[in-house]
Parts: structure tokens; sequence; C-alpha cells
């Protein structure tokens, strides 16, 4: 937008196909807009209107779909689609650009060439997120959908997997994967649909000084659960407790996750970590904050039970727990 040099959504099928003709030597496309927005106004019901869109599209003859989408939320939504899209036949793949494709360092074509390429011919069946993996344009990461984060706010490695290896690199016309553990295309399955999102989940993060009252304000305006991001292995103050203990007894869903990212949480290490145990705060391992706020979403969404719902929430779904801790964050 030339007046204020800002840059706006903006994404027809022709300019798909003017701005990288390759993509014709990759794959027959077959493109569809469902909305041109930022990123930043996603909700809920767009990630259930996209979940449905990529529903009918596998439900025709197709080796995968790509989803191009802003980089801001592009977590979330990769996220919310692995829990929404169960039983997939073939990769689902979410690709953006850090940069504009007015400019000369543009990701755009790279990156949506290797997720083409990522949901045409990888082996898996999965959410993921294809971006460069380095500054350079040597490489393109796959990551699962549950197990990304944009790390950078600029950079063209901007987004990484944590406490988890990337699914897979594509390198020119080559898909090497990664990781033994992963779901198997299904060729001829039929997904399993499952769009629904509980909107009154909040995502809470704890600081010095932190006003416990905020968490009482949740549940007075009849929130269903609390995410919350405590420090280290999972804390938070002990003024919080009371309004924690208010949150149970209004029958709330609360977990914590860490505000560190690397490694997971523990609330059996020190004592503060047991009486939030005691406060019935769910330790939701190794889980992406924004993964554990969507994933209870879904899961309030599913059931109404709040056992059942505690229940799903430790359950490994869509890849979103490690089965055991990651050694190092790779680099």
């Amino acid at each position: 937008e030339y007046r204020t040099g800002a840059v706006y959504p903006s994404l027809s099928t022709e300019e798909l196909y003017r701005a990288v003709p390759e993509l014709a030597d990759i794959a027959r496309i077959r493109a569809k807009v469902l909305y041109s927005i930022l990123s930043e106004n996603m909700t809920p019901e767009y990630w259930s209107e996209i979940a449905k869109a990529v529903g009918e599209a596998l439900s025709r003859d197709v080796s995968g779909v790509v989803i191009a989408h802003g980089t801001d939320t592009m977590g979330y939504t990769a996220a919310a689609l692995s829990f929404a899209l169960q039983e997939l036949p073939a990769p689902v793949i979410l690709v953006g650009s850090q940069r504009s494709s007015d400019r000369p360092s543009s990701d755009a074509a790279l990156n949506l060439m290797g997720a083409v390429r990522a949901a045409a011919y990888a082996p898996f069946a999965e959410v993921a997120v294809a971006m460069h993996e380095w500054v350079s344009d040597e490489a393109i990461a796959v990551h699962r959908g549950t197990k990304v984060r944009k790390c950078h706010t600029s950079r063209r490695d901007a987004f990484k997997s944590v406490n988890a290896k990337p699914l897979a690199r594509v390198v020119g016309d080559r898909v090497t994967m990664l990781t033994s553990e992963y779901k198997v295309r299904k060729p001829g399955g039929r997904v399993k649909l499952a769009a629904s999102f509980e909107p009154k989940v909040a995502l809470v993060k704890f600081h010095p000084g932190f006003n416990p009252e905020i968490l009482g304000w949740y549940v007075e305006k009849g929130y269903r659960g609390i995410i919350l991001e405590g420090t280290g292995l999972g804390h938070v103050s002990e003024v919080c407790y009371p309004f924690l203990k208010r949150a149970e007894d209004a029958g709330l869903l609360v977990g914590m996750t860490s505000q560190c990212l690397w490694g997971r949480v523990r609330l059996t290490v020190y004592e503060t970590g047991r009486e939030l145990l005691s406060l019935g705060v769910l330790p939701l391992a190794d889980m992406l904050p924004e993964t554990a706020l969507v994933k209870a979403m879904w899961v309030l969404a599913q059931t109404s039970r709040l056992e059942e719902a505690k229940r799903l929430m430790l359950e490994n779904l869509a890849g979103e727990i490690a089965e055991r801790e990651f050694p190092v964050r790779e680099e």
C-alpha cells in the first residue's frame, strides 16, 4: 500500500500461478480463496471454516492440501487443524512468507514450492508448517503443526520446532523425513472432522507482580478453561492459589505450561508445584502454550465433563506431547 508502505493481504489463484510458474512442474493444483485477511484477525470460527474446507478438498482425489496463511498466527491455526482434522489420509501444509513477494529477498516462492512438494509427495499424513529452514535459500523445514512456533519477527527462518525435530526437509525436488515418528498416508482414507472450538478459554502469562484477580475475572465471566504460562517448571505465586481454588470449584479446566518453551512442566519437584496439583492444576508436559490453548478450546467443545476434558488434555492426540525428553534445541 503505497500511501503508508504497509503490507496488505492479497491473493488470487491467477496471481499465484503468475508469481510462481514452477508450481506447474511440481503438481497439478486446484486453488480456492477462502479469506484474504491479516492473520492477527483470525478467530476460532475461521479455524472451523478452514477445517471444513480442507475436509471437503480431501473428499476428492487429491494428494495433499496447502493453505497459504499469514505468519503471525500460523502456529495457532496449525494446532487447531491438527486437532480438528483426524485420521488424515494426506498431508495438510500451511505456508506463509516473512517478506512480501514484491521484495527481492522474498521467501514466498521457495516456501510455496516446498509446501506443495511436501503436500504432494511426503509420506506423512499430518498437519504441518513449511517455511525456510535457514536464512539462505537452501532448504524448507516442515514442522509438525502442534510443535511449531514463530520465534523471530522478521527472519526468513523464523519458524522452529520446539521440543521436537522437524518432520521433514525439502531441498530441490527431494523430501527427506527427519523423524520416523509420524502418521503415514492412507490413500483412499476419509478424514474425520471435529471442527468445533470453545471460545471461552484464556491464555494467561504469569509475571512478578501478577494481579490474581485477573483469574477471578475469568471465573466470573463464565470461562470454561484457563491455560497458565508459568515460570520454570510451571509455577505461579501463592497469591494466585485462592483464585485457582475458585476456578477449580467452578469447574474450570486449568492447565499449566512453561514460559521457558524448551523442557517440560514438572509440578512434583517443588512444594509450590505440589500445591498447584492439589488445586486441580493440570501439568501439560512439554506442550507449547499456544498449542495448549488451542487444544483446550477444542477439547472443551467436544465434552462438557471436566474429568473427560482433563483426560483428553493429557492424551497425546496430534503429536503435541513428546513421548520422551527432547535433549537440546537445534539451531
